[in-house]
Order: C-alpha cells, then structure tokens, then sequence
C-alpha cells in the first residue's frame, strides 16, 4: 500500500482546521529530538510518526503540526499519511479496547453477528477510534486462531470460542470480560490479573 502524494479533499479541510494544542515541553522536546536523529528528512516521515505515536500512545495535532513544521513539510501532507494509514490513531487511546476477527473462518462462526451484539452492548460502533469513552471496538482481518473461531482480543489478551449461538451463554462470557457499557470497575481488575500473572488464558 502507498501513501498518496497529497491528502485528499476532505484530509485537507480538515488539516486547516487543526487546533494549535498545548503539548507537554518535554514531549515536544523529544519529537524535535526524534526529528533531528533522522536528520530533518522528509522521507522518514511515516517513521517519526510511529516514533511520535508511540510518545504519546496517539497522534495530537500539535504533534502533527510539530511534525510538518520541523521536516518542513505541509500541514496537510503530514495529516494526509497519519489518517491513511490505519495503524496510526488520531485519537486518544481508550482505556480498554476489543478486537474481534472478521477473517474468513471467525466470520462463517459468527464473527459478524458478534460484533454486532458488541456494537450493542457497548453502545459504540465498530472501528470508531474515540469508542464510548472507555471501549474501542474494532475489526482485525485475522489472529491466527482460526481453529479456535470466533475469537476477539480483549485488552490483549485473546478469547476463543465465543459461544455466539448460545446467546445466554454468550451474554455471559461478555459480562465476565468486563465487555459492557457499565462493567468498568470489572474491566480494569482483569486487566490489573493478567498484567501480574493470575489472568486465565486462552480457552
């Protein structure tokens, strides 16, 4: 996949339209720092923003005008490559995030109807970067688990064999996974388990 030479129409209207926001002085300091170990070049572009994504867990768009302002490049061009490619979050990172496999052997199992029952029960809509607040759901091509279909990551960790024909059963294991609107005290526990040890694995 390349990236285009210019933005698009509406990548533009909506590059002029960035606010000047106010970014912490030692983040910037280390952007300007990023900048000059690739020695100003234009064509690292794509990788300083991995580098900047990865300082700030999103691309601001004070960040991204640092970014223009500094590899002397246009506002617009630089916004153009962060919201092409889908890798890179133009929005702050939720707390918690959800991916659920659409690839060919989760969708034949349900993968479809799972995410739409997500899109319900978190009251979000599917690859929305901005979520509820709390949730981001969004959609992979595959995990890898075909064999274990239908299968979502939550919070990095996978979960196999959603029982999506059983829908009680199915309602259930959400609940368990912290994967509804309500369920955010829940949610932050499992994760504070799995981040030392005692979370369960895969199913």
């Amino acid at each position: 996949m390349t990236a285009p030479l210019s933005a698009p129409p509406s990548a533009l209207r909506r590059a002029d339209l960035l606010p000047k926001a106010v970014l912490p002085a030692e983040a910037v300091e280390r952007t300007s720092r990023l900048i000059r170990q690739h020695r100003g070049r234009s064509d690292a572009l794509i990788e300083v923003l991995h580098q900047v994504q990865e300082l700030y867990g999103y691309l601001p768009p004070g960040a991204l005008a640092q970014v223009a302002r500094e590899l002397k490049l246009p506002l617009a061009r630089v916004f153009g490559v962060a919201s092409f490619y889908h890798l890179f979050r133009l929005e702050a990172p939720t707390a918690h995030r959800c991916a659920v496999c659409l690839g060919t052997a989760c969708f034949v199992k349900g993968g479809g109807e799972l995410a739409a029952r997500l899109e319900r029960r978190l009251g979000l809509r599917l690859d929305d970067a901005a979520g509820n607040g709390t949730w981001a759901l969004e959609h992979v091509s595959c995990l890898g688990a075909c064999g274990q279909a239908p299968v979502l990551v939550v919070d990095g960790h996978l979960e196999a064999r959603l029982p999506v024909d059983d829908p009680a059963a199915l309602d259930a294991r959400l609940g368990a996974l912290g994967l509804s609107a309500d369920d955010v005290s829940g949610a932050d526990a499992r994760a504070d388990g799995r981040a030392d040890g005692s979370g369960t694995g895969a199913r």
